[in-house]
């Protein structure tokens, strides 16, 4: 099975047009017909159905669409990955991010190391640990950032240098906006807006027994999504702070929960990984970046307990 055959594959998938594809593709529709032919009798499996004026991927068909995008993608990195070999003013860095204030950090990190190399040139994927686990397992990635404990079977880690705190978000006229921060008992019945992840996870151990009593009305990936709902009266939001505006002038308001509840961030990448010169300097500089910001944080903790 050939790169290009699934490369036209994937925009006649697209497109839903062959015509179309075949314009994109700059070969003609005779050419593309045939490609796509051979591909079908390599696999045995008919990948489209031909309508009049359109084309529809069989279940087959989804289910190669879904296989050559991975492989496509891992191609198109390979290739850069070898071009950025003898360049030692930049490449490529793939990079996979759960939702936290502390990419702050690893932002900081980006401008500087952007400055010694100025055609850096990165990709951002962002979603839940499951979704870009799976992206670095492949290879897609070249680092993952994890709002849980990484597997140290897979992969090596450092933490980042602070941690989430969890609470809820409220509308600012709702009764539960009156309490300094929210304990079970008062989510209990409650609609709740939450990741899954997180749900079946953090808050479950924080809930313990009064979690049987807790509703998830919906989960989201993205908190920004769960405080529309939110403002619209729909349910309340459990997220990390600083995720939602939540200031004065907004129509929500953030309640930590209590007992505390925080999780710690970590950037991973696979314990046998290969990396490329770019982002091989590119971890470098991390590693003394955060470790330059944890003794920093040790000292002021320090200095905060000689004041008391």
């Amino acid at each position: 099975m050939e790169i290009r055959s699934l490369r036209y594959f994937l925009a006649v998938a697209r497109e839903e047009n062959m015509t179309r594809a075949a314009e994109i593709l700059h070969v003609t529709q005779p050419t593309l017909s045939k490609q796509l032919k051979s591909l079908e009798e390599e696999l045995g499996k008919k990948l489209f159905t031909r309508h009049s004026f359109s084309i529809r991927l069989t279940d087959e068909g989804i289910l190669l669409r879904n296989r050559a995008e991975d492989l496509i993608r891992m191609a198109d990195k390979i290739e850069q990955e070898f071009v950025s070999l003898d360049d030692i003013t930049g490449g490529e860095l793939y990079l996979g991010l759960a939702e936290s204030f502390q990419i702050k950090h690893l932002a900081k990190v980006i401008k500087e190391f952007k400055n010694r190399y100025p055609n850096l040139h990165y990709h951002i994927t962002s979603g839940d640990t499951e979704q870009i686990a799976d992206k670095l397992d492949k290879g897609l990635l070249d680092f993952l950032v994890l709002a849980e404990y990484p597997d140290s079977h897979k992969y090596e880690f450092i933490e980042f240098p602070e941690s989430d705190k969890w609470g809820l978000v409220i509308p600012k006229d709702d009764p539960l906006a009156d309490k300094k921060t929210i304990r079970a008992n008062d989510l209990a019945g409650l609609p709740l807006f939450c990741s899954e992840q997180a749900w079946n996870n953090e808050i479950k151990e924080w809930a313990g027994s009064v979690f049987s009593r807790m509703k998830l009305e919906g989960s989201f990936r993205l908190s920004y999504n769960g405080s529309i709902f939110t403002k619209e009266g729909l349910g309340y939001l459990l997220t990390f702070d600083h995720l939602v505006d939540t200031s004065d002038s907004s129509d929500l308001v953030f309640r930590p929960l209590t007992p505390k509840l925080e999780t710690k961030l970590y950037i991973a990448w696979n314990r046998y990984q290969a990396f490329t010169p770019i982002a091989e300097r590119f971890l470098e500089q991390l590693q003394r970046s955060f470790s330059e910001n944890s003794k920093d944080k040790k000292q002021r903790a320090a200095a905060e307990r000689f004041r008391k």
